[in-house]
């Protein structure tokens, strides 16, 4: 990881290096933990976030990682930026690198505009969130969170349910994963799974409560009511009933634990219900915080950070 410039998504990254940016990521967490949340190691360095689709979490994670290792940060909002005069992508990213931008993250509706953005520039490139495609800092965090809770990745038995045809999330988890060595079912319905998926080298299950006796983790993506008005859901109350993690469902696992991820934010009373997410079980908000301190260790190995981690 310190001698790549750019993390655009899981998929190129080797084992050695995932597991790289999580070892620097909990000297990182501690700096979060502490009173005074700063240490000088990127000082002088600008980072700028470039966001074309709606984001709360991941824009915000990025801004705090890099204001935390005391960088300097720009914000682009392109509902009033000159995107919105017809400014092209490759302009808009020439005129923040003439202002001296060094990092930049983008989201994008459109797979693969990261990978396009850094072979038409010199700043690196962190791809957070690209159309189907991958969001490697979330797959990262989550990753980061199942070894924070449970110790360990490898062997462990990992449901990703939900919405695996357009989750970028899927993707990055997939990858990264598999690398670490656990094992991955995803489960949901037949119209929001992808058609040959297990070549990834994931099980498919449509049997919800099968997949949650088998599972040690389970990451619940998001249902984006909008796959309902396209028709690959009939009603979000059916899908509730099949797919939703309810009190119920785990009621019927008689005292077996799971740990319970969300990439957030979540539709309660669809993908999730109260009670399951507001359980001692489910880590949302730990993922949040380690949502900041992944960041922070990307953001310290693409600046040219080494591997033991010391950024006071």
């Amino acid at each position: 990881m310190v001698k790549r410039k750019h993390l655009l998504g899981l998929q190129e990254l080797s084992k050695e290096e995932i597991n790289t940016i999580l070892d620097i990521a909990r000297p990182m967490r501690d700096i979060i933990m502490r009173d005074i949340k700063k240490v000088p190691t990127l000082r002088g360095k600008t980072v700028a976030t470039l966001f074309y689709e709606p984001s709360t979490r991941t824009r915000s994670s990025f801004e705090l990682a890099a204001k935390f290792l005391s960088a300097d940060t720009l914000s682009i909002n392109v509902s009033s930026s000159s995107v919105q005069k017809g400014e092209s992508l490759i302009d808009t990213i020439r005129t923040l690198e003439a202002m001296g931008v060094e990092i930049i993250a983008v989201r994008h509706q459109q797979s693969g505009v990261p990978k396009f953005i850094s072979l038409n520039t010199k700043m690196s490139v962190i791809n957070a969130g690209d159309g189907f495609h991958e969001h490697p800092t979330q797959a990262l965090l989550d990753l980061f969170t199942i070894k924070q809770k449970l110790y360990k990745i490898e062997g462990l038995k990992v449901a990703i349910i939900g919405d695996i045809y357009h989750s970028r999330v899927a993707r990055s988890n997939i990858w990264g994963l598999i690398k670490l060595g656990a094992e991955v079912t995803v489960c949901g319905p037949p119209s929001l799974i992808p058609v040959e998926i297990e070549k990834l080298g994931v099980r498919v299950e449509i049997n919800l409560q099968r997949t949650l006796e088998w599972a040690d983790v389970v990451n619940v993506l998001r249902i984006q009511k909008e796959r309902q008005d396209a028709g690959y859901l009939t009603t979000l109350d059916e899908y509730r009933d099949w797919y939703g993690l309810t009190q119920e469902k785990l009621e019927k696992l008689k005292g077996k634990k799971l740990l319970i991820l969300h990439p957030g934010p979540m539709n309660r009373g669809v993908e999730i219900d109260d009670y399951v997410a507001d359980s001692p079980n489910a880590v949302v908000n730990e993922q949040v915080t380690n949502g900041v301190a992944v960041r922070m260790a990307v953001l310290y190995l693409l600046a040219g950070g080494n591997e033991s981690g010391n950024v006071d």
